[in-house]
């Protein structure tokens, strides 16, 4: 006798948590069952954000010369990917870029750059950047920066950056496979730094990348341990000149049952569909909103996004509302 989804459902409202036993099933769910699988998904999504999706648009403010070999990344050292490399930009820049994100109605304006983690000088450039954004627009600041020395944290907060990233990425078992120049633990360490500086924390993963299911529960148990309020699930987007250039095991079917597993598992948090979501969801795009409640738009760090007009089309098509308060009402 097969999982009564909607009745599982029903049951997280209530307070259940997911077994590991339930979250294999979700990930093994029979496509015949898909559409029941994300029903009960939308329940639980609706409860807490209604119909309500939060956007967010990504600025890449300072690209490649990165020491570390994440085998995912085009700016890695290990990559040999045609990309524009670039110091961090200019203040004026930064803000044009906050202008267009408010421009597009994306509530979360999210400042990202390249290398192993910044140093102090950049961190203040940064500050400054932040300090005009949050005087002249309307918008949450997210900041990606990388792993964090002390103080660098309380500098951000300071300065008025809402929230801040740092993927896992992976489950810590399989981490080694993917990167070697810094440790999980390093990034657990950065998440738990935000947080006690009073930063939101947002903390996600990419899916695609090799690893088992077993890999993927494991990921979303992390992420609900360490509490992150906001989560991006990204999908592998394998980029001609990395270590993973040839990797391609998702189909689409499988990515919308990763984004239930997660909404099933974290029911109250952002879920975001990330990175990869265009090639890898596909004309399925629409469907990962029943369980997900937040996306990008525009482009990404150093790929192509879907035209925005698209996103804002889609979310119309689905009778979903822009959520321009996009911080959880227990962070200030």
């Amino acid at each position: 006798m097969g999982i009564d989804w909607v009745e599982l459902a029903e049951n997280v409202l209530f307070g259940h948590k997911i077994t590991y036993e339930e979250a294999a099933a979700i990930l093994d769910c029979p496509d015949e069952e898909l559409l029941l699988l994300l029903h009960g998904a939308y329940k639980i999504r609706k409860a807490f954000y209604g119909n309500k999706v939060k956007l967010n648009m990504i600025m890449n403010v300072k690209s490649g010369y990165c020491p570390e070999n994440c085998s995912y990344c085009s700016q890695s050292s290990v990559s040999t990917a045609p990309i524009n490399k670039y110091p961090l930009l200019s203040k004026e820049a930064i803000l044009e870029g906050a202008k267009r994100a408010q421009e597009l109605k994306a509530g979360t304006f999210c400042i990202v750059a390249s290398g192993r983690g910044p140093t102090n000088h950049e961190v203040e450039k940064i500050c400054e950047s932040v300090r005009e954004i949050k005087d002249t627009y309307n918008l949450t600041v997210c900041a990606c920066l990388g792993i964090l020395k002390d103080e660098q944290a309380e500098r951000l907060k300071e300065a008025g950056v809402n929230r801040y990233n740092h993927n896992l990425n992976t489950s810590e078992r399989y981490h080694e496979h993917i990167v070697t120049s810094h440790t999980y633990e390093d990034r657990v360490n950065t998440v738990d730094k935000v947080k006690r500086a009073g930063i939101s924390p947002c903390s996600g993963v990419i899916i695609g990348m090799g690893e088992s299911k077993q890999d993927v529960i494991e990921m979303a148990a992390a992420l609900k341990e360490i509490d992150a309020d906001s989560i991006p699930v990204n999908f592998l987007h394998p980029i001609e000149g990395t270590p993973l250039q040839g990797e391609n095991n998702l189909n689409p079917r499988y990515c919308l049952k990763v984004l239930a597993l997660f909404r099933y598992m974290l029911p109250t948090k952002e879920i975001r569909i990330s990175g990869g979501r265009e090639v890898n969801l596909r004309s399925l795009q629409p469907f990962g909103l029943y369980a997900a409640n937040s996306i990008f738009i525009g482009d990404y760090l150093t790929t192509e996004g879907q035209e925005m007009s698209k996103d804002h089309e889609m979310l119309k098509d689905l009778g979903f509302e822009i959520d321009l308060n996009p911080l959880p009402e227990t962070v200030q």
